[in-house]
């Protein structure tokens, strides 16, 4: 699935989106932690559903991002990491402009030296499993705001927000 924008979009910092947008503005609620070295990032969002198992993203971020941010719904498991140095170092070689993740991460400062936006709910330094189980590109929820492939997605310090459609 191709969600690249004919232009690539520009990151804006979150509260200047909420001034224009107001409540319009998708807010997700969850506590994400920075984890990246791209402190500020956006573009159109794509999916992946994977609880404890990070091998349908590890087969994700070898493709071309295309400056598109991963939202990994991991169902907020704080037993595995997801993503590490390795993996993030992949999506940041292939253009992905950002990953926000429901779960953990693992080579936290590793992770802090690559130009790739990464949110995360904390670390762990446990591999996750590798049985392929989830989905690709099908709408998650996190936060109180639903992902949809193809949506635009700005991160920052201050959090995680979806343009209004």
């Amino acid at each position: 699935m191709s969600v690249t924008p004919a232009t690539p979009v520009i990151p804006v910092p979150t509260a200047d989106l909420y001034d224009e947008y107001g409540d319009s503005l998708g807010i997700c609620t969850t506590a994400f932690r920075q984890f990246g070295g791209r402190r500020l990032f956006a573009g159109p969002v794509r999916t992946v559903r994977c609880h404890e198992d990070n091998s349908l993203l590890r087969e994700l971020l070898q493709t071309p991002g295309e400056g598109a941010v991963l939202v990994v719904d991991g169902g907020g498991s704080p037993r595995t990491a997801l993503v590490g140095d390795l993996l993030a170092g992949a999506a940041e070689r292939n253009g992905w402009a950002g990953l926000v993740i429901n779960g953990s991460v693992r080579d936290s400062a590793a992770l802090a030296t690559l130009d790739l936006g990464i949110k995360a709910l904390g670390t762990i330094p446990r591999k996750s499993g590798k049985t392929g189980a989830g989905a690709v590109d099908e709408p998650v929820t996190i936060g109180e705001i639903t992902f949809h492939p193809g949506d635009t997605l700005h991160a920052d310090d201050d959090g995680v927000v979806l343009l209004p459609t």
